[in-house]
């Protein structure tokens, strides 16, 4: 039975999120095509989304970021934590080549660890990313400490994503040159079914109420500031996080009995980060987007750029988010025009399977 391994970073969900509709659009084509999701992304995440089958085998992949929340990045400790990854590189890359021995996949996908790009060209298999940024650009924004040597880690990455035979940048995404083969595909989005009637029974919203989902990603935001929002009236706010209880105007979105992908294709305005499965779903669904930027991660300027170009956005700036000085930027996305210009087709799941079906 054909079997593709699938490389996953656990810097948050992004990169799960891109995977399972290529997967998905991979598995209508290959008759009893399985999966070996080689990732720390919590099974949940893949329960109701992935399509065929699948098995988990949790190995940490790569470093991504560590991060104080979805907004601050905790730079000294991430470079540290690179150091002591790559402190191991050759018996890591041994344990990954064994794995692949084992297991016989057909193809290694990788999304987007360059552990598993060096492995499957050391383990003599057919080798493909699936970017929309790369680890290496990301590090690139940051200063090292003294006592790392950045740029000797950051060649050593780009070393690793040079050995993919072949790579698939994901629209949008940042110019990516380490790759000797690239080919550009369309948007990943495959946004739920609106529930939205369903979810306006479920509020009892008054008339002219809002309905703002503040979701931030797999990186949790731990708190709101709720004394601050409380005068702010007109909108009803659902959030993946902790709320005060027997408070109308703050809703779990855990105590709703809808996937939160359901809820971004139901709600009248979305709130988050621009990350990429969020922000070009919000494209897709033509729901406005306010968001809060990091202004030092790699993909984030081409992600504001098509929102800019094909959606409907405001920025909120950090020190507003935090003060709970929201309503303006809500007031005016609510208030955007529907887009003029239509966005790009989201064919990348299906360009990608189209690729890699070849391999299969």
């Amino acid at each position: 039975m054909p079997l593709i391994w699938a490389a996953i970073s656990a810097h948050g969900f992004g990169h799960a999120a891109q995977v399972v509709p290529v997967l998905n659009a991979l598995g209508r084509r290959i008759p009893g095509l399985r999966t070996i999701l080689r990732t720390t992304v919590p099974p949940s995440f893949f329960q109701n989304r992935l399509a065929i089958p699948w098995e988990l085998s949790p190995t940490r992949q790569d470093i991504g970021c560590v991060q104080q929340g979805p907004l601050t990045i905790d730079v000294e400790t991430t470079w540290q934590e690179h150091a002591r990854f790559h402190a191991t590189w050759d018996d890591r890359i041994q344990a990954e080549v064994d794995a692949m021995h084992r297991a016989r996949p057909d193809v290694i996908l990788a999304d987007t660890p360059y552990l598993a790009i060096a492995a499957g060209a050391a383990a003599g298999l057919p080798t493909v990313g699936l970017v929309s940024f790369t680890w290496d650009l990301v590090l690139s924004e940051f200063p090292a400490p003294p006592n790392i040597d950045g740029e000797t880690l950051i060649r050593a990455m780009r070393h690793a994503y040079g050995q993919a035979d072949l790579a698939l940048r994901i629209t949008p995404s940042p110019h990516m040159g380490v790759f000797t083969r690239l080919t550009d595909i369309g948007p990943i989005s495959d946004p739920a079914p609106s529930a939205r009637d369903a979810l306006l029974a479920r509020l009892s919203l008054r008339p002219g109420e809002r309905t703002v989902l503040i979701g931030f990603g797999g990186i949790p935001l731990g708190s709101l500031p709720m004394t601050e929002l409380e005068s702010l009236s007109g909108h009803r706010f659902l959030f993946d996080g902790p709320v005060p209880p027997n408070n109308p105007k703050f809703v779990s979105t855990q105590s709703l009995p809808f996937s939160f992908k359901t809820l971004l294709a139901s709600v009248d305005l979305i709130m988050s980060k621009p990350g990429y499965g969020t922000l070009v779903e919000a494209v897709t669904l033509r729901t406005p987007l306010v968001y809060v930027r990091r202004y030092n991660f790699a993909d984030e300027q081409p992600l504001v750029d098509y929102l800019h170009q094909y959606g409907r956005g405001v920025e909120l700036g950090g020190a507003d988010f935090s003060a709970g000085r929201w309503e303006p930027a809500l007031t005016a996305a609510g208030n955007l025009p529907a887009p003029s210009v239509p966005p790009p087709p989201a064919s990348g799941a299906e360009e990608a399977a189209d690729v890699l079906a070849a391999y299969l």
